[in-house]
């Protein structure tokens, strides 16, 4: 295992986020604290407790997810991208570093921010509604999970986008909208039977009822099933990363 090769890639990355501070921190961190603003003080004082958790208090996980799900494919895919664009991904995949390393330095950078803005989240969120976590360990592992497994579903967009326009359409028109309408401002019990059954196709929903439960103890999907999706996505995507680097997809040509 070439260390040194995944360190430098890693803190390339990392230096990234420091020279663009506003874009990379500030704005996600700002952006998500109005959403604590709009729905936990002025449309959650008008909304009775959800199973038992306040209204204010019940979105704060679905919110940190649904950052952590966008800020993670959207720094992994410009991390590859840009490389790729500007033709230094050839320097890097003529230099003795496997395939393995390189994906561990850009993936673990993307999620490294991520997990840095899911906590300032967090924190920012203690200001606006009492917080409570029941299963700390349960909520570090869906972190931790989740900003790696979407970091290299992100890194795929990134290699398999040939354009600027293709890097952004996944995250707004797949990403975004699954994030929204998988449960982060309700549960999904107050659904009509049939839209019930169609929410439990969208993978988001196990991941924010997952990291909901670890909070409150509350989920709208079982803990393990959660665990089980996305353990299930982290492989799956793996293998596509395998598969892109072998066959050289959309990096040697």
């Amino acid at each position: 295992m070439n260390f040194r090769a995944i360190a430098t890639i890693y803190h390339a990355e990392m230096a990234r986020t420091g020279r663009t501070l506003m874009q990379s921190v500030l704005a996600p961190v700002i952006s998500t604290s109005l959403y604590f603003v709009v729905f936990g003080a002025a449309i959650g004082s008008r909304i009775e407790e959800i199973d038992g958790v306040g209204y204010g208090a019940f979105i704060v996980p679905g919110l940190v997810m649904m950052m952590i799900l966008m800020q993670s494919v959207s720094n992994a895919a410009i991390g590859i991208y840009f490389p790729k664009f500007t033709g230094t991904v050839y320097e890097i995949l003529s230099a003795p570093v496997s395939a393995f390393e390189i994906v561990i330095g850009y993936v673990g950078a993307a999620a490294t921010k991520s997990l840095i803005l899911g906590v300032l989240v967090l924190a920012t969120a203690a200001f606006f509604v009492p917080l409570e976590v029941q299963h700390p360990f349960a909520m570090l592992a869906f972190l931790v999970l989740t900003s790696v497994t979407f970091s290299l579903f992100g890194f795929i967009i990134g290699i398999w986008a040939d354009n600027f326009e293709q890097l952004n359409i996944v995250p707004m028109l797949i990403v975004t909208p699954l994030t929204f309408l998988g449960g982060s401002f309700y549960s999904i019990s107050v659904l009509p039977p049939f839209w019930q059954t169609v929410t439990l196709f969208n993978p988001v929903v196990y991941l924010i009822s997952g990291f909901r439960w670890s909070f409150y103890g509350v989920s709208d999907v079982d803990v393990g099933i959660s665990l089980v999706a996305i353990l299930g996505f982290f492989l799956a995507c793996l293998a596509i990363a395998w598969w892109m680097f072998r066959t050289g997809y959309r990096l040697k040509n």
